[in-house]
C-alpha cells in the first residue's frame, strides 16, 4: 500500500479535499494511505506558534524549523522506512510534469511538507528535503493546494485508483499531445452540433477523427507541446 504523510499547520483543509476528491476512492480501496500530520502538536506555548521573523529583517514570516523538525522525524517513524521522498512544493523547485507524476507513482512513501509565509526555514531543505517540485511561475497563499495537486496527479495513475485506469493513460500529458475535444448529450444545444463522426460507430475513423482533434488542439493551443512532438517524431523516422 502506498504510505503518503501530509504535514499542514491545517489539517481540516487536507482532511476536506481527500473526503471529497477521487482520493477517497483510494483510501476505501485500500490502495493508498494518507496520514494527516497537525504541524501545530510540536509546537510550544499556548499560542502553538508556527512561523516567526526572518533574520536580517524584510517582511513577511518563516516556518520555523524546530516544529518541522519535530514533524518530520515523527512522520519518519509512522513509516519505518529509509526509502522515503521528502517533498517540498516551492517555487525553486523543478517544474512538475506528468513524467514526475508517473515517477511518484512507484514511490511507495512520501513525505509532503505544506509551506507557508515566505517558505520554511533553510535548514529544513538542507537536512530533510529529497525532492523540490514547483507547479509554476506563480505563487499561492499556502502549501496545501500545490501539495494536493501534486498527490492527485500521481495517485490517479495507480492501477485501481480510477474505476478505468485506460482513462488516465490518454489524458492530456498522458501522450505526446493534448487530447481531443469530447461530447455529451444532448446531441445538439443551441445550434451547437456533435460532429456527425462521433455517431457512426466506425472505430477506426473516430481514433483517425480524434488524432486529427488534437494534432489541430495542439498546434494552435501549445505550441511549444506541438515543437517538441514535431522533433520527436523527426527522431523516430530518422532512427526508423
Amino acid at each position: 500500500m502506498k504510505q503518503i504523510v501530509i504535514i499542514t499547520p491545517v489539517p481540516d483543509t487536507i482532511d476536506s479535499l481527500i473526503a471529497n476528491s477521487m482520493l477517497r476512492q483510494a483510501v476505501e480501496r485500500n490502495i493508498v494511505e494518507f496520514k494527516v500530520v497537525n504541524l501545530r502538536d510540536f509546537t510550544l506555548g499556548n499560542y502553538r506558534q508556527v512561523d516567526d521573523e526572518p533574520f536580517g529583517g524584510g517582511d513577511g514570516m518563516v516556518m520555523m524549523a524546530e516544529p518541522l523538525f519535530k514533524a518530520i522525524d515523527y512522520s519518519l517513524k509512522q513509516l519505518d522506512s529509509d526509502n522515503v521522498r521528502v517533498v517540498y512544493p516551492s517555487p525553486q523547485g523543478v517544474q512538475w510534469t506528468h513524467e514526475l507524476a508517473m515517477e511518484n507513482s512507484q514511490v511507495d512513501k512520501l513525505i509532503f511538507i505544506c509551506g507557508h509565509y515566505k517558505g520554511i526555514d533553510e535548514r529544513v531543505v538542507k537536512k530533510y528535503v529529497t525532492h523540490e517540485y514547483s507547479i509554476g511561475d506563480f505563487v499561492v497563499t499556502a502549501g496545501e493546494l500545490p501539495t494536493m495537486m501534486i498527490i492527485d496527479s500521481v495517485v490517479r495513475l495507480i492501477p485501481g485508483v480510477l474505476n478505468k485506469y485506460d482513462s488516465a493513460m490518454s489524458d492530456t500529458f498522458a501522450s505526446d499531445l493534448l487530447d481531443a475535444p469530447y461530447y455529451t448529450r444532448p446531441r445538439e444545444i443551441e445550434g451547437m452540433k456533435v460532429p456527425d463522426v462521433l455517431f457512426e460507430g466506425h472505430h477506426k475513423k473516430i481514433d483517425e477523427w480524434r488524432k486529427s482533434q488534437r494534432e489541430k488542439r495542439t498546434k494552435v493551443k501549445r505550441p511549444d507541446i506541438w515543437k517538441k512532438y514535431l522533433e520527436k517524431s523527426d527522431l523516430t523516422e530518422k532512427k526508423e
